[in-house]
């Protein structure tokens, strides 16, 4: 985006709306997946559609891009993986029997969610499902990740963590904990009580971040199960979620943005520019370190310390 919110590049090809963007690492390309069925990889360069990629017989609902490979989700119950040079899918995983909502790749493994209540784990390579985690009542929505690196390796958890903890959130309103290993839920997070539609993970302190329809915010040890935080100031449901230097920011069908200290549970900040529901979000690292800046000065004069960063959201 320019210096005054104009757009650099217009990617305009396809023929229905689009549902999910992803960047790749390398940021050289993103991948746009579409109501019309069909994913697209684009150069950030020059704008330019690199390759279409066919072949779901229904709309994609997400994507995920790495560096050398894409991946697709759809109603139509798959999740296909395509070679981002050629634009040839390289595999088709089946298994789930309606809509797949998210996926997620991390450590040669995919995890999906879907409409059918069941999350799934997969292998890469093999496309073959090793973990089919059922135990929600309702569709599974969203998706998070902890890697065995990331957790304790305290000898009473050295099993439940061997493959790492998968979050899942439903439409049942709870959140469960999954130990990828073996199959077997870990924790139930109840609180709740509408839908959870997002989440989100403090890897250091093991704590997951939970967004639901009932408008409020939940802080969790994903470990222990306990609830650590309710956060209450959004007016309707919490629809999307970034954690950014220990601050939390959420979008919510109240049209708001808010910023939250997450250790404490803190309204920091309103930004209520919006018209409509805010349905995605992302922090952009020189714009909050520039109000950073800003606001430690102005601290600094009336004589306060600073204890925590501010950020600024582009949404």
């Amino acid at each position: 985006m320019g210096g005054n919110g104009s757009a650099l590049r217009v990617c305009a090809d396809h023929r229905g709306g689009i549902n999910w963007l992803s960047l790749s690492p390398d940021g050289q390309r993103l991948l746009t997946g579409s109501e019309d069925g069909t994913a697209r990889l684009w150069s950030t360069a020059d704008g330019q559609c690199c390759a279409i990629l066919q072949g779901h017989e229904s709309y994609v609902t997400f994507c995920q891009l790495e560096n050398a490979a894409a991946f697709t989700c759809s109603a139509d119950s798959t999740i296909r993986r395509w070679d981002v040079l050629t634009g040839q899918c390289l595999q088709v995983y089946r298994g789930h029997t309606s809509i797949v909502n998210r996926i997620l790749v991390a450590n040669d493994l995919l995890f999906s969610s879907s409409y059918d209540r069941t999350a799934r784990v997969w292998a890469v390579d093999k496309g073959q499902v090793s973990q089919e985690l059922r135990g929600h009542r309702n569709c599974v929505l969203t998706l998070a990740y902890l890697t065995p690196e990331d957790l304790p390796s305290a000898p009473c958890l050295e099993e439940a963590v061997a493959g790492g903890l998968l979050v899942t959130g439903s439409t049942d309103g709870t959140a469960k904990v999954w130990q990828v290993a073996n199959g077997r839920c870990h924790q139930t997070l109840r609180g709740h009580t509408g839908a959870v539609l997002c989440l989100v993970l403090d890897v250091p302190s093991h704590t997951a971040f939970t967004g639901s329809t009932d408008a409020t915010i939940r802080a969790w040890d994903i470990l222990s199960g306990e609830q650590l935080q309710v956060f209450r100031e959004h007016q309707g449901s919490i629809i999307c979620l970034e954690l950014a230097d220990q601050l939390l920011f959420s979008g919510s069908a109240d049209r708001t943005v808010k910023c939250w200290l997450a250790g404490s549970g803190e309204h920091v900040r309103t930004f209520p520019a919006h018209r409509h529901s805010v349905s995605a979000l992302r922090c952009h690292a020189g714009t909050w370190e520039r109000e950073r800046e800003r606001r430690t000065r102005r601290w600094a004069h009336q004589g306060l310390q600073l204890q925590q960063s501010d950020t600024r959201c582009t949404c």
